[in-house]
């Protein structure tokens, strides 16, 4: 059988514990019995926690779910979702772990996204990619490996696509042209990603 809802009804472990001491929920000579047991303080703690992330995700997908039947491309996501868009680059890691701990901190989903565009395909780039997103895997993300001819269009179409409520760039200290050519892809991602908050990390180059 399946249910077309679910109900919860959220007790705090202490209030639980005080309706078993009343006998609301087992006789009186066994109430000892099962908070020295199953229903200790921890066990409870925990199963809550489970329980309201569980109910959390079924939203987000009902959410998603009405969204697409509705064509509606705004962000209304019932959590946040981080996102961190990666290259080559080794100061990659620190843009990612960075990222892990903002996702932590509020509880939320983490995307790394690195974007093939056809062009640096070396040996050595592949390979420095490569480690990057298997550190971002063993920190729990979700990999989003895409191609695109832009990084700026690919990346604010996952934006879209994933609900992503917060993206994080990294960049060097750049001068010139590939502080022009920098600045133009944030400006693109900003034209066609939906409303999120986008943060810019700096790396003084080594």
């Amino acid at each position: 059988m399946t249910a077309s809802e679910t109900v919860v009804v959220d007790l705090t472990p202490d209030a639980l514990q005080n309706r078993m001491r009343r006998g609301d929920v087992y006789s009186s000579t066994k109430v000892e019995q099962a908070l020295d047991n199953f229903f200790r303080r921890g066990n409870l703690i925990a199963l809550r926690e489970l329980t309201l992330r569980q109910v959390a995700e079924q939203v987000d997908r009902s959410l998603e779910n009405y969204m697409a039947a509705k064509d509606i491309q705004k962000n209304w996501a019932v959590r946040e979702r981080i996102a961190v868009c990666v290259s080559s680059n080794p100061a990659a890691q620190y843009l990612i772990a960075r990222a892990a701990r903002m996702a932590r901190r509020l509880d939320s989903e983490l995307y790394v996204i690195h974007v093939d565009t056809g062009r640096n395909n070396s040996e050595e780039d592949g390979r420095a990619v490569s480690a990057n997103l298997r550190f971002a895997e063993n920190l729990g993300a979700t990999v989003l490996q895409l191609r695109g001819i832009s990084v700026a269009d690919t990346v604010a179409t996952a934006v879209r696509e994933k609900h992503i409520t917060q993206v994080i760039f990294g960049r060097s200290v750049e001068k010139g042209w590939r502080k022009y050519l920098y600045l133009s892809a944030a400006h693109r991602f900003l034209r066609e990603s939906p409303e999120v908050d986008v943060h810019i990390v700096t790396h003084e180059p080594e």
